[in-house]
């Protein structure tokens, strides 16, 4: 069954739009306004699922606060994390083109809430909005990028060049434009996103601050150095 959600309100303000989503300040004025009636907001607590495998989840989904994990389990019960999702993320497009179920399970982290577009918003901006479609294929790339990148992780390195895989991913400048160097979010939500113990990813962080390629502060990160963060293999 779908989430329990906490609430939802049923449109979005100009300035919040601007805000949680990048890709709405290239719109045209009316294109914006066709984006920003078609988005409502839901929020849902920590530990909540989104939406399971199977689950038909029609609207393009952001992440207008909070941390989401998306993963998968297979047959024999693994799972594994797909990508970690935070604010200012946006996806499942691939899902609303085709029109199919979703072939991944959604989780909040901690609390968050999510801006959904509608199907038909989405689709009549992919028909009229050459900014949009801009953004959308930037979006498919990074996000082939990333999914390559996490089927050769799995293969080819260690505990700790993983989270810093990980971590470099939430940075990414092409999925999250803008954004701050510094991300909230602790060592136990950074072990579940790279599917590692605590510990493990409190060991993982003590090295690359080591190496100077972040700082560990207080229930946050600073990147020092994200391209060799991105590339480090160990």
């Amino acid at each position: 069954m779908p989430a329990r959600t906490r609430g939802e309100h049923a449109l979005i303000s100009p300035e919040d739009l601007r805000r949680i989503a990048a890709w709405s300040r290239d719109l045209k004025p009316e294109e914006f306004e066709e984006a920003r009636r078609g988005i409502s907001l839901k929020s849902y607590g920590k530990g909540n699922y989104i939406c399971h495998v199977g689950d038909r989840l029609e609207s393009w989904t952001g992440v207008a606060a909070g941390l989401v994990k998306m993963s998968t389990t297979s047959k024999e019960g693994k799972s594994a994390t797909l990508a970690g999702l935070r604010a200012g993320a946006w996806f499942g497009e691939g899902t609303v083109i085709k029109a199919e179920l979703r072939r991944y399970d959604l989780v909040a982290l901690r609390d968050t809430q999510l801006a959904l577009m509608r199907r038909s918003t989405f689709l009549w901006l992919f028909e009229h909005s050459a900014a949009f479609n801009r953004f959308l294929v930037h979006q498919f790339n990074e996000r082939l990028g990333q999914f390559i990148a996490l089927a050769e992780n799995e293969r080819m390195l260690d505990s700790t060049a993983r989270l810093a895989r990980n971590l470099a991913w939430l940075f990414n400048p092409i999925l999250y434009p803008g954004q701050s160097l510094t991300l909230t979010i602790s060592q136990e939500e950074l072990g579940l996103l790279a599917g590692m113990s605590r510990q493990m990813a409190n060991q993982g962080l003590a090295k690359l601050a080591g190496l100077g390629l972040l700082e560990v502060g207080h229930g946050a990160v600073t990147i020092l150095d994200l391209d060799r963060l991105a590339r480090y293999e160990g």
